[in-house]
């Protein structure tokens, strides 16, 4: 939470001596509002069963490329994307997929499915094609890759969810009764190499992931931390928005 995202909060319900019930999704929105136009983006898969993506195609060597953090505010800076014939995406976009199907890798270009390899439900690999005269307003799957290489970084994801699970607790709720059976969730995910460089506090966003605070930088030794940022949308996993 921002101090002028809170600030613009507080200035929109205007004085009062009522007590009432505020929806917490109404802060969070206003908080997006404040952290999106200069949240600079990277790119994470999920670690857990993340899938390599095999360019049959792809550049015989790895390219870098200065793009910028954020395509709306150049102000924002540049940072070094790299392009690799092996590739990783998540294993819910991989599992999504079809043979031959196409599909856009983000900020690259399409890339034609030529054969999904699994073991029972779970994708192991794939091999594709770069097809980068293809039109991307054709393909109904926009995924995000990170390119498979020795310098990708491990990070900790920290979700956090209310503390209770009724949005209004009336006269007479107990409310033990409606404690959040687990309020913290940690999930492992593979970053890009630009992480590296960010500082304690600072506020980014992973895309198709949602924005996050850097509670623990990257040092030798040590995960990077990233505390998720409820946006207003999300739903909880007990129901309530955050």
């Amino acid at each position: 939470m921002t101090v002028e995202g809170l600030r613009n909060f507080i200035i929109a319900q205007g004085p009062s001596k009522n007590i009432i019930n505020l929806d917490w999704s109404v802060i969070w929105a206003l908080n997006k509002k404040v952290i999106d136009p200069v949240a600079p983006r990277f790119t994470a898969v999920d670690a857990t069963n993340a899938v390599p993506v095999i360019l049959l195609n792809g550049p015989e060597s790895n390219t870098v490329e200065e793009k910028p953090k954020h395509k709306k505010n150049p102000e924002v800076g540049v940072k070094k994307v790299i392009y690799s014939n092996k590739v990783l995406i998540d294993q819910e976009d991989a599992a999504s997929f079809a043979d031959n199907e196409e599909v856009t890798f983000m900020d690259w270009g399409n890339v034609i499915v030529e054969k999904i390899h699994k073991e029972g439900d779970i994708v192991k690999s794939i091999d594709a094609k770069l097809h980068l005269e293809g039109d991307f307003r054709k393909t109904s799957k926009k995924v995000t890759w990170l390119a498979d290489t020795s310098d990708k970084v491990e990070v900790e994801l920290i979700d956090f969810d209310h503390l209770i699970t009724k949005d209004k607790l009336e006269e007479g709720d107990d409310f033990e009764d409606f404690l959040t059976p687990q309020t913290e969730f940690h999930s492992k995910a593979i970053a890009d190499h630009n992480v590296k460089s960010l500082k304690a506090g600072d506020i980014i966003q992973f895309e198709r992931k949602g924005y996050f605070r850097l509670d623990q930088p990257y040092a030798e030794g040590k995960t990077p931390v990233f505390f998720t940022i409820p946006d207003g949308k999300t739903v909880s996993r007990y129901g309530a928005k955050k």
